[in-house]
């Protein structure tokens, strides 16, 4: 596969996921969309690794990072589903575009991260002005949209925080094998949430449903991971990093077109401040270093 194509699938795919987990579950509670996504996923994920000839590991720090993994998959996407029900999906995307912020911080934390410079703090506090023109929004919106906001809060803090304890882990295994080990680690919790809150397997499925949960479980879960990490092994992380900054956008669209999703103008404004202030963290150093290029010359 080209590499411009990849990148291409990976924009439709993250931009069109929010959409689609409404979708999955709004007919059938989101627990059972969620779990459902998640069990065809792990399977799914078992299968590709297979055909790749990547074996699952079992050592000490593969089954530490799979934990690790499924508690942030587990966590972060429970929450995701939850919000999806209150706000907008053109909203998940945006939130979690804020992503690499959280990242960057936990990593300074935990690890030994890259300096915060003045600049990054300036594209930190132009991302959360950004949140705050859309937490304000959403009390306009319904009563309990800023509950949604608050879970995809929640739902970032849990993904950053478990990609930043499998960095730590450094357990040496091929994407896909962590990705199949965390969906399986993971897929008795789904269980477990499932039975707990009493869901019962639905009578009826639309074939909306039926084609969201698969398109979720299939591209959402491994296409989606499998193109990224192609993408992030061909291009400079510079160019991977614009992901982010896209697919919020194209996810706002695709929600106001295809959901009668509101666009109003202070959303619109509190995404171009979180998606300004995320590029100015991301390529802070890369002009930093052009500059210094232009004044050694």
């Amino acid at each position: 596969m080209s590499v411009p194509s990849a990148y291409i699938g990976v924009i439709i795919i993250w931009s069109t996921t929010p959409l689609a987990i409404l979708w999955s579950s709004e007919e059938v509670g989101f627990v059972f969309g969620l779990t459902s996504r998640m069990l065809i996923g792990a399977v799914l994920a078992l299968i590709v690794a297979a055909l790749l000839g990547s074996g699952m590991k079992w050592h000490r720090s593969a089954l530490i990072a799979y934990s690790a993994a499924a508690i942030g998959i587990f966590g972060g996407m429970i929450s995701v589903y939850w919000a999806a029900q209150f706000i907008p999906t053109g909203w998940i995307s945006v939130i979690f575009g804020l992503s690499p912020l959280f990242t960057a911080l936990m990593a300074g934390w935990w690890l030994e991260g890259e300096k915060i410079t003045r600049s990054k703090v300036l594209g930190m506090l132009m991302g959360i002005t950004g949140l705050a023109i859309i937490f304000g929004t959403s009390f306009t919106l319904h009563d309990q949209a800023a509950l949604g906001v608050v879970g995809m809060l929640v739902s970032v803090s849990i993904h950053c925080a478990s990609a930043v304890w499998i960095k730590r882990i450094d357990a040496d295994v091929p994407a896909i094998v962590m990705t199949s080990g965390g969906l399986l680690f993971a897929a008795p919790l789904f269980l477990m949430t499932w039975i707990l809150t009493g869901a019962e397997f639905p009578s009826e499925l639309s074939t909306r449903t039926v084609t969201a949960i698969g398109y979720l479980a299939l591209l959402g879960s491994v296409l989606g991971f499998a193109l990224y990490y192609y993408v992030l092994s061909k291009v400079e992380a510079t160019k991977v990093a614009l992901l982010t900054l896209v697919t919020p956008l194209c996810a706002l669209a695709i929600g106001h077109l295809f959901n009668n999703e509101p666009l109003t103008l202070n959303v619109v404004a509190g995404s171009l401040l979180i998606l300004s202030g995320l590029a100015l963290f991301e390529f802070s150093d890369m002009t930093g270093r052009i500059r210094a290029r232009i004044l050694r010359y």
